[in-house]
């Protein structure tokens, strides 16, 4: 393991969730060195007792722990393969954003180069960084995970999810997927309840519970996914669909935008129509399995 107190890390890339990075492991008590296409944007950072690197290539030495968030796997790239830069022997943790391919492939990259290469994901605002509830992904070798384990804790809580490089990419797109269909969900509900004169805020907590009902089902419908096995202990989806159904007429006649029920319903109606409407809810999996309800 290395030492938390003492190991140095440099951070390329100081956008808000960037300078957040840089932030906790200065006062987590790292000597850090940051680098950034547009040096103004280190100078709290410098303040606070940053090395500013003048260039990629002084920024990355032999050894050197590096934290990537840039804007996207193309500025990865073109920043790791600028004049100079000595790849062999530094360690990358990539925390850009992209697709799982980009990943594995980025890694194949830096690994072909002398580099050792994790890639990760943050799940979490640049405010939270530092904090317990800040949830940090990573994928790629685990005794590379282990070995700087204690360093990347500075950052907030974090997490190994497995050798493949492209994991932590996928449970990003995972958690999105998550965020936008609950926020979706609630501006749908808030949107009927408004025309009825009750707020937004009235709403909520009503709302929070509901979500958080539905989140005690995911461990009972996982099992279902998993043996491919749906029985339908609480509702058959053709139940479901009729609920979708009235969902729609009340949206339509109150004037609300119907097109997020509308989605639900033609995925139930295809499920339906292939023979599952007795079984239960997560059936709907072999619809999201199929690209473009094909």
């Amino acid at each position: 393991m290395t030492d938390r107190t003492t190991s140095s890390v440099t951070v390329l890339g100081l956008g808000l969730m960037g300078r957040a990075l840089a932030d906790a492991f200065l006062k987590a008590g790292h000597p850090t060195t940051v680098w950034n296409r547009t040096d103004s944007k280190a100078a709290s950072l410098v303040a606070g007792g940053a090395r500013l690197a003048p260039t990629p290539a002084d920024a990355l030495r032999p050894d050197t722990l590096a934290i990537l968030c840039l804007t996207d796997y193309r500025a990865v790239h073109e920043v790791l393969g600028a004049d100079g830069v000595e790849l062999r022997g530094t360690t990358l943790i990539n925390l850009t954003s992209g697709s799982s391919a980009q990943a594995r492939e980025t890694a194949r990259w830096a690994e072909e180069r002398g580099a050792r290469y994790l890639d990760g994901a943050v799940m979490a605002v640049p405010p939270s960084i530092g904090t317990p509830e800040a949830t940090i992904l990573h994928s790629g070798p685990v005794d590379l995970f282990a070995t700087h384990e204690p360093t990347l804790a500075a950052l907030g809580t974090v997490t190994h999810l497995g050798d493949d490089p492209g994991l932590a990419s996928l449970y990003d797109a995972a958690g999105l997927t998550m965020m936008w269909s609950v926020l979706n969900a609630w501006l749908q509900g808030t949107a009927l309840l408004r025309t009825a004169g009750v707020d937004a805020a009235t709403y909520a907590p009503f709302a929070r519970r509901i979500a958080m009902g539905v989140a005690d089902w995911l461990p009972g419908y996982a099992e279902q996914i998993d043996s491919n096995t749906f029985t339908a202990e609480v509702a058959a989806l053709e139940t479901d669909a009729r609920a979708m159904a009235h969902l729609i007429e009340e949206s339509e006649a109150l004037g609300v935008d119907a097109e997020l029920p509308k989605l639900l319903k033609a995925m139930a109606d295809r499920a339906i129509a292939a023979g599952h409407g007795g079984e239960q809810y997560p059936v709907l999996i072999e619809e999201f399995t199929r690209p473009g309800g094909n």
